[in-house]
């Protein structure tokens, strides 16, 4: 695949301080640049990761999707060229802003303003969060994962996963057409909904620890209305979650404990209506989705199929096993161990 991951999210607005408190305060994000323009933050070993640009419209987006070098930038270009996509060779000016190396962008069927680049800065000192985290699993997975409204879903779908090579996750058609798409191990990277709406929904980061996800949830209550849904898990992600309002029209959704898909083994699958359903919690997340709050006779969601289950999704380093708490487990563990094999 030529698209590596999600690189950075930039963001047209004039609110840079509202912005500035709610990214460090509330996410835990570190500010690395703070002028009359814009800000700049980090999450991890990237000089930035987040972007505010006073000088863009209100409510302008700019995705950035990385590659792995020189030769895949060109190699896309050429690519999106020949399908019709115009394409910018960006100046060196700008790939400096963004701390990259090379930079093309374009636009995908809904107007997006997308970025492609290569070479991304390396901060030289370490990160040092706006609050007390553990910090984010970002790495080769990217920034996290972007959901986004679109008005045609064969359109998009043609493009990202067609054009750019984003592979299916899984998906659903009725009786609202979505589809999750990796690039990497991430369950997703991206998130396609057809609707009423176009631009981007949410913006997903995966903090390391759980506690670090209801810390930030805790902060979010001293404002209620900051919530959008509450804290729940996802059916096909495993993702522990809640969303809140940023101080521009889209949401960021915290989470921990997202699965991975490895592209050797894993099947796409369609869901249903009752697949989709979280859990438990996220209450809110569907009226988020809508144009407006759903209507007085709107049938309600289906509830969680009876006894869903599904291992939580951890690494080396963010838990602790558990010994002596199940004597049903623990004996059926220790026959399983006395018959390896079987």
């Amino acid at each position: 695949m030529t698209i590596q991951a999600l690189g950075y999210l930039g963001i047209g607005t004039a609110a840079l301080d509202a912005w500035s408190d709610f990214a460090t305060n509330g996410i835990g994000l570190q500010m690395v640049d703070r002028g009359a323009a814009g800000r700049a933050f980090r999450m991890d070993d990237r000089r930035q990761r987040l972007i505010l640009d006073r000088a863009l419209p209100e409510g302008a987006r700019c995705f950035g999707w990385e590659v792995a070098d020189a030769a895949a930038l060109d190699t896309l270009a050429a690519r999106l060229e020949g399908a019709g996509v115009a394409v910018r060779r960006e100046p060196a000016a700008r790939a400096d802003q963004r701390f990259v190396s090379g930079l093309i962008s374009f636009a995908d069927p809904a107007g997006n303003r997308l970025e492609a680049f290569h070479g991304a800065e390396i901060a030289s000192e370490p990160f040092r969060p706006g609050r007390a985290i553990s910090g984010f699993r970002t790495g080769p997975l990217g920034m996290g994962h972007v959901l986004m409204a679109v008005p045609r879903m064969d359109a998009a779908l043609g493009f990202y996963r067609d054009l750019l090579g984003f592979r299916v996750s899984d998906f659903i058609r009725a009786p609202v057409s979505a589809y999750f798409l990796h690039v990497n191990p991430r369950h997703h990277s991206l998130a396609l909904v057809e609707g009423p709406r176009t631009g981007l929904h949410h913006l997903m980061m995966e903090f390391y620890t759980l506690d670090d996800v209801g810390q930030n949830y805790d902060i979010a209550l001293r404002t209620p209305e900051r919530i959008a849904a509450t804290l729940g898990r996802h059916a096909n992600d495993l993702m522990t979650s809640f969303y809140q309002r940023t101080p521009s029209d889209f949401l960021v959704e915290c989470g921990w404990g997202g699965r991975d898909v490895d592209d050797a083994t894993w099947q796409p699958k369609e869901m249903t209506m009752p697949d989709i359903v979280s859990f438990w919690g996220h209450d809110g997340l569907f009226t988020s989705l809508g144009d407006g709050p759903p209507p007085a006779d709107a049938p309600p969601l289906p509830p969680p199929a009876p006894g869903r289950r599904a291992p939580l999704q951890v690494m080396e380093g963010n838990y602790q096993r558990l010994s002596g708490a199940c004597p049903w487990w623990d004996a059926m563990a220790a026959r399983a161990e006395a018959r390896p094999g079987t």
